[in-house]
């Protein structure tokens, strides 16, 4: 099996639970989401990793690690952990419906945005419970610690460091895949409260 020299630091960052976008400002992540798409590499990728447990997953434009065997214990803290990002998801597209991979913002945009849309800072205050913030906690750190949670998970970075600006990465197709690929069926929707 003939895999990249760089299969090394592939692993660390998805065994981080990181994902490797095609749109990231890191040169080194772009490079490495190039090493990855070539299909030869891939397999090879695909290949080693199975061998290890992991799952070398291709999303749109990102690549990201699943595990094959889970415990019933892994997947309830998958469960509310997906929780925690669709309520961040919605935040997000409520802030601005054109919230996708590419899209660029600064915290400030969506503070002062908060102060004049009742629905947002109503978002704003679910988050704070979703994230175990203390109510008293000013909008500015929240919208902070939200966008810190995105960066940390590799949905985001940082595009400005003056500007205080960040990117949304590829990587953040896979919250709305999750959202989307949520089934209701017809006969319990009136049974969900609203």
């Amino acid at each position: 099996m003939n895999v990249p020299r760089q299969t090394g630091e592939i692993f660390d960052i998805l065994s981080n639970g990181q994902f490797i976008c095609s749109n990231s400002g890191d040169s080194r992540i772009s490079k490495f989401y190039d090493i990855i798409d070539d299909k030869e590499k891939y397999e090879a990728l695909y290949d080693y990793f199975l061998a290890i447990g992991f799952l070398l997953e291709k999303g749109d434009e990102f690549y990201y690690f699943s595990r094959k065997n889970e415990s019933k214990a892994d997947m309830e803290r998958k469960l509310e952990i997906a929780c925690k990002w669709i309520d961040i998801l919605d935040f997000f597209k409520t802030f601005d419906n054109a919230f996708v991979s590419g899209y660029s913002f600064t915290t400030q945009e969506i503070v002062v945005q908060i102060k004049v849309d009742a629905v947002l800072k109503s978002k704003a205050d679910g988050l704070r419970k979703v994230l175990r913030l203390d109510d008293k906690i000013p909008y500015d750190e929240v919208v902070t610690k939200v966008v810190d949670n995105l960066c940390k998970e590799g949905f985001a970075e940082i595009e400005n460091e003056i500007l205080k600006s960040y990117k949304i990465l590829a990587s953040y197709k896979y919250l709305e895949e999750l959202v989307n690929n949520i089934n209701i069926p017809e006969e319990v929707q009136h049974e969900i409260p609203e």
